[in-house]
C-alpha cells in the first residue's frame, strides 16, 4: 500500500493547505480529538464511508490521495486498524502535510451515490 484516501470538506482542506498542515480526522472531529486521521484503502471503503459519514454534508467534498511512504519518511505512521466491524482501515497518526497529497479528487453525491475522481468533475 503506497497511497490511502481521506474524504475532506473542501474548505477545511484549503485551510489546512494554507496552514501547512491538515488536522481533520473525520467530519466534525479533529486529529487532536481522535488521535489519528481516518482514511480508506480502497474505492469501496471510500464509497461506504462517504455514504455513512457525509451523505448529508452540505458543502463540497474532495478525496485526498495520500502518499503513506512520504508520510512515513517524515515520521508519521499509517496503521491498519479495525474500524469496528473487523474490517481494517488505514489510520494516519499525525497531521497531514499537504506535500504528501499526490492527488485531490473532486467528489459529490449524485442521487444518493457517492461519485469521486473523474466521474465527479
Amino acid at each position: 500500500m503506497t497511497t490511502v484516501f481521506h474524504i475532506a470538506d473542501l474548505a477545511q482542506w484549503e485551510e489546512g493547505k494554507a496552514a501547512g498542515a491538515y488536522r481533520w480526522s473525520t467530519r466534525g472531529a479533529t486529529l487532536d480529538q481522535v488521535g489519528f486521521i481516518h482514511c480508506s484503502a480502497t474505492d469501496d471503503q471510500v464509497r461506504r464511508v462517504a455514504g455513512f459519514v457525509y451523505a448529508d454534508h452540505p458543502g463540497p467534498l474532495v478525496v485526498l490521495e495520500i502518499d503513506v511512504v512520504a508520510a512515513a519518511a517524515a515520521g508519521v505512521e499509517t496503521k491498519m486498524e479495525d474500524g469496528g466491524t473487523g474490517e481494517l482501515f488505514p489510520h494516519l497518526y499525525g497531521a497531514l502535510d499537504p506535500s504528501w497529497v499526490v492527488a485531490v479528487h473532486p467528489a459529490r453525491f449524485d442521487d444518493g451515490v457517492f461519485v469521486w475522481g473523474a466521474g465527479a468533475a
